[in-house]
């Protein structure tokens, strides 16, 4: 038996949480009912919690996933836009490229080039709208 004392506050479950509940309340012979007094849940929080996982609004965080890298020794030069046109680059052009570069290909063949001191937030926020 669970005493309260005092004013009872909401419960914030885990999202796997929600999920081992709904899959269990959904597995075959399972009383819906049954499972949410079991585990302490109202039915219509269950109900909602079901919706939610049948919507694609409640799922589980994907789980990373490693890619093959390639290292190379060295990149082919890109295009300037000033080479493109015909014309010469300005001499100082070389003195702010960076020393290394980090270069991404996506399967798509989206290739991506950032020096080496780029942020990991900025370089996350790239990659998510390429993807998107």
């Amino acid at each position: 038996m669970e005493i309260i004392s005092g004013i009872e506050r909401r419960r914030h479950w885990r999202v796997e949480d929600k999920l081992r509940i709904v899959a269990e309340a959904e597995s075959p012979g399972a009383c819906f009912a049954e499972v949410a007094r079991r585990h302490e849940v109202s039915r219509s929080v269950l109900w909602a919690w079901r919706k939610q996982v049948r919507s694609g609004a409640l799922a589980a965080e994907p789980e990373p996933v490693f890619l093959p890298v390639q290292v190379v020794q060295e990149a082919a030069p890109m295009a300037s836009p000033a080479a493109l046109q015909g014309t010469s680059p300005p001499a100082d052009l070389d003195q702010c490229r960076p020393a290394q570069q980090i270069e991404i290909v996506l399967p798509d063949g989206t290739a991506l080039r950032v020096s080496e001191s780029v942020g990991s937030t900025a370089l996350r926020r790239v990659l998510a709208a390429l993807r998107g």
